[in-house]
């Protein structure tokens, strides 16, 4: 887990992130995240980084569980020509619970 976490942060300090703005604003209205605030989930230090198997058909899409705003948000997302692109972003229930367990936040 130590050698894919470091995977990740050096992709992280040379990757840009990118998104639909459309996607970007339905997501703010139905989830009241934007991507550009999404993009703080990458930055925890602990965050998760999950592969999204029951999505990944055409290409790898992944999930981050990250602490954004006070809360533990849920990042879609998938990587692309070396870029990050968010397709969905929101602070729910699964996500919380996944992080929480894995680091063991709750009693």
């Amino acid at each position: 887990m130590a050698q894919e976490k470091s995977l990740w942060y050096c992709l992280l300090m040379e990757t840009d992130f990118e998104w639909d703005p459309i996607k970007n604003a339905l997501n703010r209205q139905k989830h009241h995240v934007s991507f550009e605030e999404a993009q703080y989930a990458f930055v925890d230090t602990q965050r998760i980084i999950a592969k999204d198997i029951k999505h990944s058909l055409s290409e790898t899409r992944y999930y981050c569980f990250g602490y954004v705003n006070g809360g533990i948000m849920t990042v879609r997302f998938t990587y692309r020509k070396n870029k990050i692109r968010i397709f969905g972003a929101g602070y729910w229930q699964k996500g919380k619970k996944i992080y929480e367990e894995a680091y063991r936040l709750h009693p």
